[in-house]
């Protein structure tokens, strides 16, 4: 399960797809769509130009493929029903506190094994306590989804040496640098008693981080 269909988004799909998974939701403000045979290279070609180039609704997704169900956005409702689909993985990757405490236990109930954020903040307090109960793999967004920032270090990487890498190498030291991150948040995570806690981990080695830095400055 995706939400959302901009930048992160798009760009989630097309990794779950190269890595084989099977993506059978996207949306926007106006409601999501639930493609049970799946989006693969060609309909997320066409979200990528329905929504970068023409500026158009998700809901024009159901007009090109027919098989797919649009669900309207419902204000009066206490939860999202994109979550509510049964699936393996979760990519809320729209919108802050798009995944509350009920929309957690949905998750939950259908069978939803990794929660991974996209978006900044996507996921209340309350649905944060139930993924940590229910002891699932849980990735805070502060953690993955620093490839954006991580990327734009890059790219002034490369300006300063003037130099142009193929999408190929910045996505290999892509790679290098997220599995730091992760590594840094599982061992923060061990040494401070609460192992396999990602949310834990990256906010301490988050904090330890900046601290050890205004150490070398001199400031503490």
């Amino acid at each position: 399960l995706v939400s959302g269909s901009g930048n992160v988004a798009q760009f989630t799909v097309e990794k779950l797809i190269e890595l084989g998974a099977k993506v059978v939701t996207v949306s926007d403000s106006s409601g999501y769509v639930y493609d049970e045979e799946g989006i693969n290279q060609d309909k997320l070609a066409f979200v990528k130009r329905l929504k970068n180039i023409r500026r158009g609704r998700i809901k024009e997704y159901v007009d090109k493929y027919s098989q797919a169900v649009y669900t309207e956005a419902d204000s009066t409702l206490d939860f999202n029903p994109l979550w509510n689909h049964k699936a393996a993985c979760a990519f809320p990757c729209a919108t802050q506190n798009e995944i509350n405490g009920k929309d957690a236990q949905h998750l939950m109930k259908n069978g939803i094994t990794l929660v991974a954020e996209g978006s900044n903040m996507p996921s209340t307090p309350e649905a944060i306590h139930t993924f940590l109960d229910k002891k699932i793999l849980y990735a805070p967004g502060k953690a993955s989804n620093a490839g954006g920032v991580a990327v734009s270090g890059l790219e002034m990487a490369q300006n300063s040496m003037r130099l142009s890498w193929p999408r190929e190498e910045v996505d290999a030291r892509l790679k290098i640098i997220m599995k730091s991150i992760h590594k840094a948040c599982l061992d923060a995570a061990a040494e401070y008693g609460v192992p396999g806690n990602y949310m834990a981990g990256a906010n301490i080695a988050g904090f330890v981080k900046v601290v050890n830095a205004m150490i070398d400055q001199g400031l503490v």
